[in-house]
């Protein structure tokens, strides 16, 4: 009983509750700090519907044990060192068969993978390869740091990094990330839908407008035109990425008397963009910054320079001009592809 009793009190203090205890007491960046908290959070929420209890009483077996701690933060500081802002996973390979556990012969991937593949939207390629190749940990780690599915269509490798696993497998047991960096001008793919409305007022309409950029909306515009029978009336403009239109489209459905809407897929040229924040004598402002052959363009955002115009009681010219100003001259800079 007495080693069962301390066995059992060891276990408690390796829950979800503790081990974000832990992460938020060490000495890392707050970004990496939300990151390592996100990863274990994913792998909570797997474990907990694999064991089928609640998420504050999953015990971190395996995971639990401190060198998963270590290497969860791990990943999270050197991603936040190299300020890694988007992450490309465009498939995990799994192998097949079984893989023996403390619950005996499990199928693979095991229950806790196949959680977090359904639970993030993972897209898994099973292989011929008896093992498993994809640790809980490890999906965990991609469910939370991957924002895209698609390589560029053309990019520089940077720098590469190669992990190699203890267990051998007729195939090399190698991790391997690089550091990419996308052409110039990128073409991405972008959807726009659209819809004559003839019937709706204006109320409405500028209540679906807010709504739809509530949803991700990239852009929403109306265009005043005239319908059959000379009928005033508006189309509705939406530009939005592939994966948010059907969201888009039933909020549309759901808000306006339209029966209808036709949806366009176009290519676009974007050039590379990013977000900085610049510090002015009258406060911190964001700055959209846009490449162009080697130059920076900036562009600061409206809210921001509105904003210190009203504090400070300065016309909003002046301000804006004044951001633009404080933007780091064009060697600083090098915008996140």
């Amino acid at each position: 009983g007495e080693h069962h009793g301390h066995h059992h009190h060891h276990h408690e203090h390796r829950g979800l509750k503790e081990i974000l205890h832990i992460i938020d007491h060490t000495e890392i960046s707050d970004r990496a700090k939300e990151t390592a908290c996100r990863i274990f959070r994913i792998l909570a929420e797997a474990e907990s519907a694999a064991h089928g209890v609640p998420m504050e009483e999953v015990h971190f077996h395996e995971v639990g044990a401190v060198d998963s701690i270590v290497d969860i933060v791990a990943v999270a500081v050197c991603l936040d060192n190299l300020n890694i802002t988007r992450a490309v996973v465009p498939v995990l390979c799994e192998g097949s068969g079984f893989v023996r556990c403390q619950h005996g012969m499990i199928p693979v991937p095991v229950p806790a993978v196949a959680n977090i593949a359904g639970a993030n939207g993972l897209k898994l390629k099973l292989t011929e390869i008896q093992g498993e190749l994809v640790t809980p940990t490890g999906a965990a780690i991609v469910a939370a740091v991957k924002t895209d599915d698609k390589l560029p269509e053309a990019f520089t490798i940077v720098k590469t990094g190669m992990g190699a696993g203890k267990r051998s497998y007729e195939r090399p047991s190698i991790l391997r990330a690089m550091l990419i960096r996308g052409e110039e001008s990128r073409k991405d793919t972008i959807c726009k839908l659209e819809t004559n409305i003839d019937d709706c007022t204006g109320e409405m309409l500028g209540y679906v407008m807010d709504r739809l950029f509530e949803e991700g909306a990239r852009d929403v515009h109306y265009i005043p035109v005239f319908m059959k029978k000379n009928r005033p009336a508006y189309q509705l403009n939406v530009i939005c990425s592939e994966e948010d239109a059907d969201r888009l489209e039933r909020v549309i459905f759901a808000e306006t008397t339209t029966i209808g809407i036709r949806r366009l897929c176009m290519e676009r040229t974007v050039l590379p963009r990013e977000v900085i924040q610049v510090g002015t004598p009258l406060g911190q402002a964001s700055v959209k910054v846009c490449r162009l052959e080697g130059e920076n363009r900036y562009y600061p955002e409206y809210a921001d320079a509105a904003r210190l115009s009203r504090e400070h009681k300065r016309p909003f010219m002046e301000v804006y001009e004044m951001i633009k100003a404080a933007c780091p001259k064009k060697q600083d800079v090098q915008p996140a592809e």
